[in-house]
């Protein structure tokens, strides 16, 4: 039986969530950019790793389709092929016996 929650997401909602964690990444990326102006030392490498770094794992996020945690759509109705049935001369009944008189 299938049920509500194993029904795909569509692909705009799929669309719509990609965007936006594409966006929150890419607003991380430039909160590290503006962060290398102002830390020295040291630290400096931590947000420009992050630079650096980010826009790859917010386009491998965002290529990625969600299909995590989702049913396969089951379909009612789908057409069965089955094997015909062909008497053989064991099935058939002896000489002489009539059925009709039951």
């Amino acid at each position: 039986m299938q049920s509500i929650t194993s029904i795909p997401r569509s692909p705009q909602d799929d669309r719509r969530s990609r965007v936006i964690q594409y966006s929150i990444a890419m607003a991380i990326r430039m909160v590290c950019i503006v962060l290398c102006l102002f830390v020295r030392g040291w630290w400096l490498l931590l947000p420009a790793i992050g630079a650096v770094v980010l826009p790859y794992i917010a386009v491998v996020l965002a290529n990625a389709t969600t299909q995590r945690g989702s049913a396969p759509v089951l379909r009612p109705g789908g057409i069965v092929r089955v094997a015909p049935i062909i008497p053989t001369p064991a099935d058939a009944p002896p000489a002489g016996h009539d059925e009709s008189h039951r």
